[in-house]
């Protein structure tokens, strides 16, 4: 087969996975359940454990976070710093991939566990066997500032494995996005929306899809607090697929369930499977 063939089959596998996971109008499939930090009301946050039992429960999605090392290796861990979730202290980005295999994670009552800071190889290497989707969230530094490469080694990552056509790379930053856009136009990119960007713009939060789609997003994950029926309908309309995040309470899942968004991203997915199947 030619480079150019290669290439072409490429790209219609990609925007095959594209039209099975993009919403469609009208009645869609059901809201997708994704396991935020792998199920962070349930096991240690952004853990190989969370990620293990969150496949087991069967979910639909997992979602988790990336930062980088000193040495540019991309890592799981939600904060910038280290104090929160570990044993150790300071900024990720001051750390090698060789200090952090000294580091424990800890549960979220505070107790130190055997888990380790897993880099994103090895959570793509457990998804890898399965369907799942995956919904990575590139992170910026404690200083504010994006990892210089991070977005060409996301998408190095995710060729390497195959994984490209499942993955929805997410991220708050507009450049980030760009970026990821730049450099593979064929992937699919989630613009995260807080209540506070909608404050400060002083603009209806339906208005978040038309940034969405503007930036080039193909979907749009917003605090779930924002999200009514103007949101859905906007989403549905631009064939911009909306993700709730982050959705821990019933009385919050059920209406993100009745309004019909299509992923819900939340601590405890255990939850919203049982109450999405009812």
């Amino acid at each position: 087969m030619t480079r150019a063939l290669v290439a072409v089959a490429g790209a219609l596998g990609v925007l095959l996975a594209f039209s099975a996971l993009a919403p469609t109008a009208g009645s869609g499939p059901a809201t997708r359940v994704a396991a935020h930090r792998g199920g962070a009301a349930l096991w240690p946050e952004n853990s190989l454990l969370a990620f293990r039992q969150a496949l087991a429960l069967g979910v639909d999605a997992l979602e988790f976070d990336l930062h980088m090392t000193a040495d540019g290796e991309v890592v799981v861990l939600h904060d910038p710093t280290l104090d929160r979730t570990s044993t150790a202290k300071g900024p990720v980005r001051e750390l090698s991939l060789a200090d952090l295999a000294l580091v424990r994670l800890k549960a979220r009552d505070g107790t130190i566990t055997d888990e380790r800071v897993s880099t994103f190889a090895q959570v793509l290497d457990l998804a890898a066997s399965t369907s799942v989707e995956l919904v990575p969230e590139i992170k910026i530094d404690a200083t504010g500032q994006r990892y210089d490469g991070i977005e060409e080694k996301v998408l190095a990552l995710l060729r390497s494995r195959g994984l490209l056509a499942r993955a929805t790379v997410q991220a708050f930053q507009r450049e980030t996005i760009r970026r990821l856009r730049e450099l593979e136009p064929t992937a699919r990119t989630m613009f995260l929306v807080t209540r506070g960007d909608v404050e400060r713009e002083r603009t209806r939060p339906a208005e978040a899809v038309r940034r969405a789609r503007e930036l080039g997003a193909t979907d749009l994950g917003m605090n779930h607090r924002l999200i009514d029926a103007d949101v859905v309908s906007a989403a549905r309309v631009a064939r911009i697929r909306l993700a709730a995040w982050t959705v821990n309470e019933e009385a919050d899942i059920r209406r993100m369930l009745d309004l019909g968004v299509d992923m819900v991203m939340s601590d405890r997915p255990d939850l919203v499977k049982r109450l999405r199947e009812r």
